[in-house]
């Protein structure tokens, strides 16, 4: 006898629709997983102007050097040399000496000498490296850096080979505002590092760094910009 079944009874035949809307369902989800992105928050910072307390970098214009003069040649003088003259005298020695034995020295005497006093050992005053008072040049950063453009010559080998850079220099400023302990962080060579010791070195007196209203020594460090034009 043949089993007769309602079509609308049938589970099986809505099987392929279900499992495409299933898979595309499921792509769905993946696409978006992969797209979805989450972004920071911004906040915005203002910067305020600390007044002179900057480093500002100067360009050094390239200094004419004259041609350097012509090499003079110098003729070599010659200098005759006389023959070697022979020597016609004998010098006679007479080994036929007596020598007499002196008595041997006394010995040493010995004197008890007061101990010597104990070395000064000097107590190195601190460094500071963050002050209150901040060490600064008399009239100001912009002055200086117009003295350092004033007074520092390119060298020759860094313009004839193209050199160009940053010096980054470290000093003390001692309590009278002298400059000490004069170092190179970061230099580029060529007689450029030597020139911009020798131009700190015979800079004036800067005003010296102050801790609760004392003088104080204070390590500062300042760049210095070589440049071609």
């Amino acid at each position: 006898m043949e089993l007769k079944k309602n079509p609308s009874a049938d589970i099986g035949r809505r099987k392929l629709l279900f499992f495409s809307i299933g898979l595309a369902v499921t792509m769905l989800f993946i696409v978006v997983s992969f797209e979805w992105r989450v972004y920071d928050s911004i906040t915005k910072v203002e910067f305020k102007d600390d007044g002179e307390d900057f480093e500002e970098q100067i360009e050094i214009p390239i200094t004419e050097m004259p041609p350097p003069p012509p090499p003079v040649l110098q003729q070599p003088e010659v200098i005759e040399v006389p023959d070697e003259e022979k020597i016609d005298e004998e010098i006679e020695v007479n080994l036929d000496v007596e020598f007499k034995e002196e008595a041997p020295p006394p010995p040493p005497v010995k004197v008890d000498l007061p101990p010597p006093p104990p070395p000064v050992v000097e107590k190195e005053e601190k460094i500071f490296m963050i002050v209150e008072d901040q060490a600064m040049p008399k009239g100001g950063l912009r002055k200086f850096y117009k003295y350092i453009g004033k007074n520092l010559k390119y060298p020759s080998q860094a313009r004839r080979m193209g050199v160009e850079g940053k010096v980054y220099i470290q000093f003390v400023v001692e309590k009278d505002g002298s400059i000490t302990d004069i170092k190179i962080l970061k230099g580029i060579g060529s007689g450029c590092d030597e020139e911009a010791i020798r131009v700190l070195k015979n800079a004036p007196k800067w005003k010296p760094g102050k801790q609760r209203g004392v003088p104080v020594r204070v390590r500062r460090s300042i760049p210095i910009v070589f440049k071609l034009q």
